[in-house]
C-alpha cells in the first residue's frame, strides 16, 4: 500500500477537568487552545500514519458535590469538530476555576459520568479516549451521596466503578479494544488504585493543591495522539 497509507480512525475523547480554583492555571491552557485543538490532534496523528475520519468531544467539569451544590458538575452533550468548534470554544471559555472546598474533589463521580458516555460504535477503527485533569486527590465514591443534587445510577463503589470501565474478561461501559484513560493527577488512593489495576490506563502523576503548572498544551496533544 505504500508509505502514504495511514489507518483511518473515529474518536471520541471526553475532558474530566477540575474546575476548583487551582486549576485555572490548566483551565487557561485549554481556553487558550480550544479552537486549534482539532487541527492539532489531527496533525499530531497524521504525522504517525493515522488518519482522523471523525473527532467527538466532550466535557465533563467537575467541583465538589457538598462544597459546591449545583455547580459541583456540568456535563455536556458531544461536539463534533471541526462542525461544532464555536460551540466547543464557547463552552471550555465558560468554565471557572472556583470552589472545591476540601483538597479531595469528587473526580470519580467525573470519571463516571464519562465512561457512561454515547460512544460512537461506527468505523473499523475507533478510539474512546478519557482525559482526566486533575491536582486533587479523589473523595471516594459516594462521599457526597447526601446532598440532593447526587447524581441517580451513580456507581456505589470503586468495585462497580471498575466493573463499568471493563477488563479482557468483562466488557464495561467503554469498549475494550477502543478505550483508553490519561490521568494527569496526584498519585493518592483513587486515582493510583485506578493506575495501578484497569487497563489501558497512563497516569501522569501532579502534585495535590499546585495545580498543573508543569504541563504544557504540546504534552497534552502528544500524549492523546500517542494513546490513540
Amino acid at each position: 500500500m505504500g508509505s502514504n497509507y495511514k489507518i483511518s480512525y473515529t474518536v471520541d475523547m471526553v475532558f474530566c477537568i477540575d474546575c476548583t480554583g487551582s486549576m485555572d492555571n490548566i483551565l487557561e491552557i485549554v481556553k487558550n487552545n480550544a479552537l486549534n485543538f482539532y487541527n492539532d490532534v489531527v496533525q499530531s496523528m497524521s504525522a504517525k500514519g493515522k488518519n482522523v475520519d471523525k473527532l467527538r468531544v466532550r466535557i465533563v467539569a467537575f467541583r465538589d458535590y457538598i462544597a459546591d451544590g449545583d455547580n459541583a458538575m456540568m456535563v455536556t452533550d458531544f461536539f463534533t469538530l471541526p462542525d461544532d468548534a464555536m460551540n466547543f470554544e464557547r463552552c471550555v471559555r465558560s468554565l471557572v476555576a472556583k470552589g472545591g472546598g476540601d483538597e479531595p474533589e469528587d473526580g470519580l463521580e467525573a470519571l463516571a459520568y464519562a465512561m457512561r458516555s454515547n460512544w460512537n460504535t461506527e468505523g473499523m477503527k475507533k478510539r474512546q479516549v478519557i482525559v482526566v485533569w486533575t491536582d486533587a486527590s479523589t473523595h471516594p465514591l459516594g462521599y457526597g451521596a447526601r446532598m440532593n443534587n447526587y447524581p441517580q445510577g451513580m456507581a456505589g463503589s470503586m468495585q462497580e466503578l471498575t466493573a463499568w470501565w471493563g477488563d479482557k474478561q468483562n466488557e464495561g461501559y467503554v469498549d475494550q479494544r477502543a478505550k483508553r484513560l490519561l490521568l494527569f493527577a496526584p498519585d493518592k488512593p483513587g486515582w493510583s488504585d485506578i493506575s495501578n489495576n484497569w487497563d489501558n490506563v497512563i497516569h501522569f502523576p501532579s502534585e495535590a493543591g499546585n495545580g498543573l503548572k508543569e504541563l504544557e498544551y504540546g504534552q497534552i496533544i502528544a500524549t492523546i495522539a500517542n494513546s490513540i
